[in-house]
């Protein structure tokens, strides 16, 4: 794919055929936080810190649990490298994400659609909305997961229930972003809060804990372990997030000039980068969890998050850790829902210039994300709804490279980005993620069509 040349800056950029002026991304709330410039420190920090919760949150959204949840019950603390690997990998691609949107005012697909014919910008917006469904499923199956086991609502219900999370969101929006970006942190800081005091319950073994991050284990050697390796990836570097950053870091109305840019793109890089050791953190404790829980006892066959939650007491003798459990996938399952919805605008705004009201984009991603979860619920029983957990996540990594490419291309070139272009050793840095990427999504496809 050939990058087209425009000029840099916040000037409108020329689309494709050149007669399409720029929308703003997101221009209700575009801009709308203030940026004190007589700040300094830790309270201009704070003035900038908010998007890399925001998008944060994909990093431990319920696809997380799954993955890890089967990957410590099987493989013990092993996999512990490749969360370590994904999460680095995630910080590198975020920063460059927010680099390209307070660099060029254009959010990822804004920036696809003015630089690539309009085929290859349709195929792309095509794989974001099915990442974007693929993530939404996983929303679906872990917070009916989480109704049922808190409350005992049948899974079948609760799929239903989480379609009226719209309301949560636009309520949220309403009140301005700054309320928005409240209610993430505060959910992430009960998921942080729960998993600390089941690890401290659990006790995991440090030394094996330790070289499970330093030590990758025979990964292409095992099939099984691949598979959920590669969901691990898709469960942590989320395409669709890389499009919400690009986007959200533009709320904040930093000065329109060189310096002004620059310095939001230092404190953008540093709250994405201190949010995303957040979810370094809640990631890899449930592997942790599973691991020290199920794994050492020689319970390898937990790989479903309702199994998790029923045994988690029984095995730590500690009544309330379920509980925890339970209230943290909540959590986990609301905070997705919130920035789901706004990557989904996002996308068909900036590929299609399409604006839907957003309860109505809501609904219709929510519904196609509902369908799967009651029909496999319906034919091979609730049990069943954590293979597909898996399977989605393995599907959303299959989706990173085509926004992954995108965004290096971009954010490499000067013409697109003037002085914020990305050195050479970082560029070449951010190819082999790239190139990483692409070759565990082909081993993965070798191995399915080999059976």
């Amino acid at each position: 794919m050939q990058v087209d040349s425009q000029t840099h800056g916040n000037a409108p950029l020329s689309s494709h055929n050149g007669r399409e002026a720029h929308l703003e991304s997101l221009p209700e709330v575009n801009r709308s936080v203030p940026v004190d410039l007589r700040k300094r420190g830790l309270a201009r920090f704070l003035t900038f810190a908010g998007p890399g919760f925001l998008v944060s949150v994909g990093y431990m959204d319920p696809g997380n649990w799954a993955t890890c949840i089967a990957g410590g019950s099987k493989f013990g603390y092993t996999l512990l490298s490749v969360v370590l690997i994904s999460n680095v990998m995630a910080m590198v691609l975020q920063a460059l994400a927010a680099r390209l949107g307070i660099a060029t005012g254009r959010d990822l697909a804004q920036s696809c659609r003015e630089q690539y014919p309009p085929k290859v910008g349709f195929a792309l917006w095509v794989a974001c909305e099915l990442a974007i469904i693929a993530c939404d499923l996983a929303e679906v199956i872990g917070s009916a997961l989480a109704l049922k086991l808190l409350f005992g609502i049948p899974i079948m219900a609760g799929a239903v229930i989480t379609v009226f999370d719209t309301l949560l969101v636009l309520l949220l929006m309403r009140r301005g972003f700054r309320w928005l970006e409240a209610f993430i942190l505060t959910l992430i800081v009960t998921i942080s809060g729960c998993f600390a005091v089941q690890l401290a319950i659990a006790s995991p073994d440090v030394p094996s804990l330790l070289n499970g991050f330093m030590h990758p284990g025979d990964i292409f050697g095992n099939p099984e372990m691949l598979y959920i390796a590669i969901g691990i990836l898709g469960a942590t570097v989320m395409p669709h997030n890389l499009y919400l950053h690009s986007s959200i870091v533009q709320t904040r109305a930093f000065e329109q000039n060189a310096e002004g840019r620059k310095d939001a793109v230092r404190w953008a890089t540093l709250d994405s980068t201190i949010a995303l050791g957040l979810a370094l953190f809640v990631n890899a404790s449930i592997l942790i969890l599973a691991a020290a829980t199920f794994y050492v006892r020689g319970r390898t066959d937990v790989v479903e998050i309702e199994q998790a939650y029923e045994l988690l007491s029984p095995v730590l003798g500690v009544s309330f850790a379920a509980t925890l459990f339970g209230v943290a996938l909540l959590a986990s399952g609301l905070n997705s829902t919130v920035t789901g919805t706004l990557a989904g605008q996002i996308v068909m705004e900036g590929f299609l210039r399409l604006r839907l009201k957003p309860w109505l984009r809501r609904l219709i991603t929510r519904g196609l994300a509902v369908v799967p979860v009651l029909l496999v619920t319906a034919v091979a029983g609730e049990g069943s709804t954590g293979k597909l957990l898996v399977l989605s996540q393995v599907i959303l990594s299959m989706q990173l490279p085509f926004a992954v490419i995108p965004l290096i291309q971009f954010v490499s070139s000067k013409k697109i980005m003037g002085e914020l272009v990305i050195s050479r050793r970082l560029a070449a840095f951010s190819w082999v993620i790239a190139a990483v990427i692409v070759l565990l999504n082909a081993k993965l496809l070798m191995d399915v069509v080999r059976g």
